[in-house]
């Protein structure tokens, strides 16, 4: 037997002590949350493992298919991809999933007039600029947003911060709010004219 099989088995067996130890425990909150951490691994591996076999049966019943085709498509699904990236053994790296997430994301945008791109991708921190059209209300924009955050941690959830912006001039839809208008003084001509007192006026 290969030294992998014999090691991967004697970590089954240490498993199989370990729980046998915790039902032998007395009790406390320490042991419930011992075995509900146990359980709930033994559960996330079970559904990992049964949505492998799927899709190996569904890939590799297909004509042609070779070893890279169904470890890429393993590496597709959402639960398999995240069991993979639990245990860094996702067949695409980090950047390859935020640029193909990106990629989605534009496709969807596109239908609302919007477009998304990358500004940097850095130590698992990436950051995004968001344009939409200039009809864009502030709550289309949120959903805009929403929607590329959507796209990002479903292939990136291994995400260590997203930052998306919007340019200031963008989504406002031709509106200038009043505020930004008082923010610049009026001309001297238009100063004058406003102090010109109309003739029959009150």
């Amino acid at each position: 037997m290969a030294t992998r099989e014999k090691e991967f088995q004697e970590k089954i067996r240490q498993l199989g002590v370990l729980v046998g130890e915790l039902d032998q425990m007395s009790g406390g909150n320490s042991k419930v949350a011992a075995r509900e951490v146990v359980q709930l691994l033994m559960e996330v591996h079970g559904t990992g493992l049964e949505r492998i076999m799927e899709l190996v049966f569904e890939v590799g019943s297909k004509p042609g298919m070779t070893g890279d085709a169904i470890i890429s498509k393993l590496g597709e699904d959402p639960i398999v991809g995240n069991l993979l990236l639990l245990y860094s053994l996702h067949p695409d790296d980090f950047e390859s999933r935020v640029l193909k997430a990106i990629e989605n994301a534009g496709t969807r945008l596109r239908k609302f007039d919007s477009t998304v791109e990358l500004v940097s991708i850095r130590e698992g921190a990436v950051q995004l600029r968001l344009r939409t059209s200039g009809h864009s209300c502030g709550s289309t924009t949120k959903n805009l947003k929403s929607m590329v955050e959507e796209n990002l941690y479903e292939l990136a959830p291994d995400l260590m911060s997203l930052s998306i912006s919007v340019p200031e001039d963008e989504g406002a839809g031709g509106f200038v709010p009043l505020e930004n208008l008082m923010k610049h003084p009026l001309p001297a001509h238009a100063a004058v004219v406003q102090g010109v007192d109309v003739d029959g006026a009150d």
